[in-house]
């Protein structure tokens, strides 16, 4: 194809905010590369300057993968968002080695490498964005690892913003509190979590209530739009931060 497009890769882009995200920048007229475990036909039905490529973002080599799928593809990679990931509530005492390893080498491991593949290729005026959450500045209970994880991206983004602001290449992160998506949901309705797993939409009702500023909690699509935002030149003196998109929940 190679047309000087503006490209972006989203990992965890086949569902959810990834789906979300990939919509936006998919209108705002760039070339969209959607990383994901398994092929849903998402990316078919989005439209024809779209790509679907099987990723897992454990591995280091899948996102060398994605980086040299794009180049080949349109030429050039302007924007990386790693935003796939996963959450799960679990009391101390009953973390597992295998809970904590796939929690963080999908959500931490995953986005380090994401963003070192990245790095590489993006040019001066490239854009990382991390998906990270309130979870990644400020604890909760049965949420230790994912707490972890997500602690983990902002150390991430704050460090690399340091290391690849020489290059011209800026490194940001969004932090959402619940969005109503169907990965979030199924979460909820764990023992462990927040909701004790019962009535979810009960739940979530009064989280909104006592806790967001604007009664109100955010969209997959807000948080697609802030990214669409953050990649743009109207961001371009941005980097380093963890940017909440939360409705007042968290005021900093």
């Amino acid at each position: 194809m190679k047309t000087n497009i503006r490209t972006v890769i989203i990992t965890g882009g086949t569902k959810g905010i990834g789906a979300d995200i990939a919509t936006v920048f998919y209108k705002a007229g760039y070339a969209v590369i959607i990383a994901g475990r398994s092929d849903n036909g998402f990316a078919r039905k989005l439209g024809d300057r779209v790509r679907f490529v099987k990723t897992d973002v454990r591995r280091e080599s899948d996102h060398q993968k994605l980086v040299a799928f794009a180049r080949k593809w349109t030429g050039q990679i302007d924007v990386y968002i790693n935003c796939a990931g996963f959450s799960g509530w679990k009391p101390a005492k009953d973390v597992t080695e295998k809970f904590w390893d796939e929690m963080l080498d999908t959500n931490l491991k995953g986005a380090f490498w994401g963003c070192k593949a990245a790095a590489a290729t993006l040019p001066s005026g490239g854009v990382i964005i991390n998906i990270s959450s309130l979870a990644g500045k400020r604890g909760s209970s049965n949420n230790s690892v994912y707490c972890v994880s997500k602690f983990g991206v902002t150390g991430l983004t704050q460090a690399l913003a340091k290391e690849f602001g020489p290059q011209g290449i800026r490194v940001v992160a969004v932090c959402p509190v619940y969005v109503e998506t169907e990965g979030v949901i199924k979460a909820l309705k764990d023992k462990n979590s927040p909701a004790k797993g019962k009535d979810v939409k009960a739940y979530l009702q009064q989280f909104t209530k006592e806790q967001t500023a604007l009664g109100v909690l955010p969209t997959g699509k807000n948080i697609a739009e802030t990214c669409l935002f953050l990649a743009s030149p109207a961001a371009s003196a941005i980097t380093g931060q963890s940017l909440n998109v939360d409705c007042g929940v968290l005021p900093q």
